[in-house]
């Protein structure tokens, strides 16, 4: 109406979201305080990290964490950089779970988590990942524990859950992956019951990081010498999703769908409506709460069969785009899981560098 001023106008498109589709969560692509508290007040309702992320946080936040990594470098002589690396991890999201510990009581413990993600270099040993993540439900009631989609990530997932441990499968681009992992936790759950446990507060989720699989799928056309409606392209990570949620409904899994590394306003616009997660990086919240796109229903609408026609040309797309199109054993070697899994590693190898440089100090005389 012409004249009149809506709160939602103030707080942008994301607070219009969550108040017209409150099935549709909006999560914060970091656990950096003040883009938390950005988020939170415009209708955020979790918040998701990675070695990539908790770098980039340290970075931008060295000031408010300098002299407590300090001080744990001096309380334990012992320590190796890995150990100190780690106590930060999880102090981070310790955190960030308190900063949501709000909207976790409000809603009655279905939302306001926040995932921390087990050791990347882990990939390949269910077992250390679900050990891992079992530890760290023990850091706040509102924890949930990201590990990689690979085939012992699968297996991870199913242990994971069956100790009580809300997952988040991450390092996941496909219809595949998506499907393994909401078996995987179906299996958990059901031992949960069989063994008397209750399944009430377990809220899973799937992502598929919808930006790299986009970004996976325009590699394979350059690599390839493809020449296709550049338009299509930017459909390939909406188009995925959108074929495992339908999967996912036909089906009733418990786990629900999650989108992440946004490249295009359509990985918001396009998935407003449908009962799944998006986490959004501060940069793409801003993006989007500054956009004039209509909030309204679109997680039905199917991609255009124009563009769909020509993704289908793309081979990379297709192992992406079907549920037989990859095999467990071959989650590792999609593209865009070699890319990402080496990003991770890399990011770890960073942030180790840093409490590195802090724990050797400098020279006593240069």
């Amino acid at each position: 109406m012409k004249g009149v001023f809506f709160m939602s106008d103030a707080k942008g498109k994301l607070f219009e979201t969550s108040e017209k589709f409150p099935q549709t969560e909006y999560w914060n692509d970091s656990c950096a305080v003040k883009e938390l508290e950005y988020a939170i007040e415009r209708g955020a309702a979790g918040a998701t990290t990675n070695p990539v992320i908790v770098g980039n946080v340290l970075n931008q936040e060295m000031d408010l964490w300098e002299d407590t990594l300090v001080k744990w470098i001096n309380e334990m002589p012992e320590a190796t950089e890995e150990e100190i690396a780690w106590r930060l991890i999880e102090q981070m999201a310790v955190r960030g779970a308190k900063l949501l510990e709000p909207v976790y009581e409000k809603t009655n413990h279905a939302k306001g988590k926040i995932s921390i993600q087990t050791n990347a270099k882990l990939y390949r040993n269910a077992e250390e990942m679900a050990k891992q993540a079992i530890g760290f439900g023990e850091l706040a009631p509102n924890i949930m524990v990201k590990m990689p989609t690979s085939a012992a990530g699968i297996k991870a997932f199913e242990e994971a859950t069956f100790a009580g441990i809300s997952i988040n499968a991450t390092v996941s681009f496909t219809v595949a992956q998506a499907v393994a992992v909401a078996e995987a936790v179906e299996r958990g759950l059901k031992r949960r019951e069989e063994a008397g446990l209750s399944n009430k507060n377990m809220t899973p989720v799937c992502t598929i990081m919808v930006g790299r699989t986009d970004d996976w799928v325009k590699e394979a056309v350059k690599r390839d010498n493809l020449c296709l409606d550049p338009c299509a392209l930017e459909y390939a990570g909406v188009a995925v999703f959108k074929n495992a949620y339908e999967i996912y409904q036909e089906r009733g899994y418990k786990t629900r769908l999650l989108a992440a590394a946004y490249r295009n306003y359509f990985h918001w616009s396009e998935f407003i409506g449908g009962d799944v997660v998006l986490t959004i990086t501060q940069p793409w919240q801003e993006k989007i709460n500054g956009c004039d796109v209509e909030v309204k229903e679109r997680m039905s609408r199917p991609v255009p069969e124009k563009y769909l026609n020509e993704l289908n040309k793309i081979p990379d797309f297709i192992m992406a785009y079907e549920e037989d199109g990859l095999k467990p054993e071959e989650f590792v070697h999609y593209g865009a899981f070699v890319k990402t899994i080496n990003q991770f590693l890399g990011g770890y190898e960073s942030l180790l560098g840093v409490i590195r440089k802090l724990m050797v100090g400098e020279p006593v005389r240069k």
